[in-house]
């Protein structure tokens, strides 16, 4: 393509360019002057060579990390191993202790397992209490260190674990802290073995005989039959009337004219005999004593008598006691009087004294005078 321009001097100038096709331009500029159509790709099939490439670095993988399973499986193995064999050990031999406890006759003094008392089935449940709590808790720990353990060789993060279990546990502590504080005065009730089941107590909420212990509850039975369940926590005291021996007191209150050798010599009487006989001589623990004048008022006195018993037997003894005391004092005509003070005895009173006396001008024969004549002579009349 040529182009002409002209020069100032009036001659032509002539320019060369050259010529370029529409093709060559769209070409240039990187755009085709019509679409090409899309190529759908299907997806390559893998070839032999490829699945023998990837067979081979799995190989390699698991030659390279099969000793690290192995190692992770044989110390899980062990701690699973060691935590049952222990966990066996551990109960066995609490399980001997407690059998141990059982057949000892004589308690051990001094010591957190002294105290038991001769009572065979008494000391049996308390040992069995025991061992199950002693089981328990033996079990608990010792699992939880294994399972622990078993998370920490397959490198778990045990922080965040120990932490919501601590932050749980808190909140379970506030949330049931009654439960909690029933759960351990349990436990140190058995361990102080403080009573348990045939005892008579009073528990401050309640009194009766216990029927049944628990760890969270212990059930009574009162003195009406019904069923008392105190929660172990709830008991700020415990009054226990079957423990050691129990005393049995009765209070004879006599005139205080009568004479005290033979007041005591009756009561001595009574005490020796009912000392002697079946099934007395098993329920007192001691002789029964005449302790001597308790109380001495103006017309009336008070001997006490007294004696040690078995434990919650002394309301039976004080009943026979009784008894035994009132035939006795009445065969030496010994009156007992009632209360602590003894009636005045009034003389009788004349039912004539309340009747003005006739006078001299009244009339014999009139009714008045007849009621104000002696009995004797309205008698005499009436004859």
């Amino acid at each position: 393509m040529t182009l002409t321009k002209p020069e100032p001097d009036g001659g032509p100038l002539h320019l060369e360019v050259p010529a370029v096709s529409l093709p060559a331009v769209l070409l240039a500029a990187g755009t085709s002057p019509s679409p090409t159509p899309s190529v759908s790709t299907t997806p390559a099939v893998p070839s032999l060579q490829d699945a023998q490439e990837s067979a081979t670095n799995a190989a390699s993988w698991v030659e390279q990390n099969w000793s690290t399973w192995l190692a992770i499986g044989l110390r899980v193995l062990l701690i699973l191993v060691i935590a049952g064999v222990l966990r066996v050990v551990v109960q066995r031999a609490i399980t001997k202790l407690i059998d141990r406890m059982t057949r000892t006759v004589e308690a051990v003094d001094g010591t957190s397992l002294g105290g038991l008392l001769a009572n065979n089935e008494r000391r049996s449940q308390r040992s069995q209490a025991i061992g199950s709590v002693l089981r328990s808790v033996a079990s608990f720990v010792i699992l939880g260190t294994a399972a622990l353990m078993v998370l920490s060789t397959f490198q778990i993060n045990l922080a965040p674990l120990l932490a919501s279990a601590g932050v749980a546990g808190v909140a379970i502590g506030f949330g049931a802290r009654n439960l909690v504080t029933d759960f351990l005065s349990g436990v140190f009730m058995i361990l102080e073995d403080q009573y348990g089941v045939g005892d008579s107590i009073d528990a401050g909420v309640a009194s009766g005989e216990v029927i049944e212990v628990g760890l969270r509850v212990t059930k009574l039975r009162g003195d009406n039959g019904e069923i008392w369940y105190v929660r172990n926590g709830e008991v700020k005291r415990i009054g226990n009337l079957s423990q050691g021996w129990a005393t049995s007191g009765v209070d004879v209150t006599v005139k205080a004219n009568e004479d005290l050798d033979r007041v005591k010599a009756t009561l001595d009487e009574v005490a020796e005999k009912m000392t002697a006989e079946e099934p007395w001589n098993e329920l007192l623990w001691s002789p029964i004593e005449v302790l001597g004048l308790d109380s001495v008022l103006l017309d009336s006195m008070v001997v006490r008598v007294s004696a040690r018993t078995m434990p919650g037997k002394s309301l039976t003894v004080e009943r026979e006691l009784r008894w035994r005391i009132k035939r006795a004092f009445d065969a030496a005509n010994i009156r007992i009087v009632g209360g602590a003070t003894a009636p005045l005895e009034e003389e009788p009173v004349d039912p004539a004294s309340a009747v003005a006396a006739p006078s001299a001008l009244s009339n014999p024969d009139s009714p008045q005078a007849a009621a104000a004549s002696p009995i004797a002579q309205q008698r005499q009349a009436a004859k």
